[in-house]
């Protein structure tokens, strides 16, 4: 009688390489921006570029987990610096101090009264209302309040402006902002996703651009709420200031504050990725019939990842506010919060959380030293052709120079999206013979 034994032999794990060489190179990098342009100016590169791989992160789960692509990144990073504004800033005085705040009440009651009398009237038709009927009613309702309310809430917004400035913030530590920032964007999110989530991606990415651009324009026309285009400054940050310590190691301080946050939701999103959860997810991206086949909630599914997505968003935005310690709703620009970070997933890869922190810190150390790289070569280009050829310089170099930075960042996508389309460091993904 004989015993047939079957042994089963785990593959070896192959060592990470490429991963390796990819991030030895951009140590590199990192060295050499600290080597040429000081130690404070890189700190600061530094914490800016981990304020984007918060919102890289958030789109990479997304766009790399789920197949949603979000255009109006600029939307929840803008709402994620309102919060941060709102909780850190000091409390204005002028305004709490008089009868404002109670007038403000009373108006925003009027709104959310007004929104309630709406709703029910789009519920008329469980009554017996025709539905034709229903609608006619509903619209007039909402025109007739709308007007109502608006010229209510506009004069008590004057009265804002013109006795306080503004309504001010609320005193609290910043990272209470920070919090509040990405249940905010969140909440929007939850919102936005019931709305737009059934739309294919090319539509869902138009829609988010409008409501990214609507964000904008309300942060930016309130100035009773945001000072408008007057900007808020400076707030406060969650670590001593550069007026206390100096400006490096202020910054190295809030840079540790970054990576600790990086790391925890990198921890989080990769035992997410790897748990049944991101399973479900990445198979309803792959193949959403069969998904649905096997009795997969996908619209439920879907909608989670999105609102976790723009939760991070939020987070990074109102990090990204704190540090610079300014709140301008009008300084919210698509090619910067929303193109860029685009940018960066694509070059690290989506759906690869580490590839997309790489891409994020690579992308925006190109972005920032593109402009002084491409003044010293017209510098050079200039000196030579007066010397040789006589050449008169033009005017502006240092603007050209800052342009370039949208030449360099095109050339580069350009070529990530022909010879790497899956970025430099892809998703790994396990195929079953």
């Amino acid at each position: 009688m004989s015993t047939t034994r079957t042994d089963t032999v785990a593959a070896p794990r192959r060592f990470p390489l490429r991963e390796v060489v990819i991030f030895v190179a951009l140590l590199v990098a990192v060295l050499g921006v600290y080597g040429i342009m000081g130690a404070a100016y890189s700190t600061r590169m530094l914490v800016e570029a981990s304020c984007y791989a918060i919102l890289a992160l958030g789109l990479t789960i997304q766009w790399g987990y789920a197949g949603q692509f979000n255009a109006g990144v600029m939307g929840f990073v803008a709402l994620g610096g309102f919060c941060a504004m709102f909780f850190s800033v000091p409390v204005n005085e002028a305004f709490w101090d008089s009868e404002l705040p109670g007038e403000l009440a009373v108006v925003l009651g009027y709104i959310v009264g007004a929104a309630l009398v709406v709703f029910g009237a789009s519920r008329l038709d469980r009554l017996g209302v025709p539905k034709k009927l229903r609608t006619v009613i509903t619209v007039a309702l909402a025109v007739v309040l709308y007007l109502v309310v608006i010229s209510a809430f506009r004069g008590v917004a004057g009265q804002i402006e013109s006795q306080a400035g503004f309504v001010g913030g609320l005193g609290l530590p910043s990272w209470v902002g920070w919090i509040v920032g990405g249940v905010l964007a969140g909440g929007v999110g939850y919102f936005i996703g019931h709305v737009c989530l059934g739309l294919r991606s090319d539509y869902l990415a138009i829609a988010t651009i409008g409501i990214a651009e609507i964000i904008k324009a309300f942060l930016k026309n309130s100035d009773w709420l945001t000072r408008g285009t007057a900007t808020v400054s400076p707030l406060p940050w969650p670590v001593p200031g550069p007026a206390e310590v100096g400006f490096t190691l202020a910054r190295a301080l809030y840079l540790s504050v970054t990576a600790v946050l990086i790391a925890a939701i990198f921890f989080l999103l990769h035992r997410a990725y790897h748990a049944p959860w991101g399973r479900m997810i990445r198979a309803i991206r792959d193949n959403e019939i069969s998904s649905a086949a096997m009795g997969k909630n996908i619209n439920r599914r879907r909608l989670e990842i999105f609102v976790l997505g723009c939760i991070l968003m939020g987070i990074g935005g109102a990090v990204l506010a704190s540090f610079n310690s300014l709140f301008d709703p009008q300084g919210y620009l698509p090619l910067n919060h929303t193109f860029l970070v685009l940018v960066m997933v694509i070059l690290g890869g989506p759906g690869n959380n580490l590839g997309t922190i790489f891409g994020a810190v690579a992308v925006y150390i190109i972005w920032l030293m593109s402009e002084p790289l491409a003044l010293f070569l017209m510098e050079l280009a200039v000196n030579f052709g007066e010397s040789t050829f006589g050449w008169d310089a033009p005017a502006s170099l240092d603007s050209r120079a800052l342009q370039a930075r949208v030449f360099v960042i095109g050339l580069l996508i350009t070529l990530v999206l022909r010879f790497a389309p899956k970025g430099l460091l892809p998703e790994k993904t396990k195929h079953v013979d």
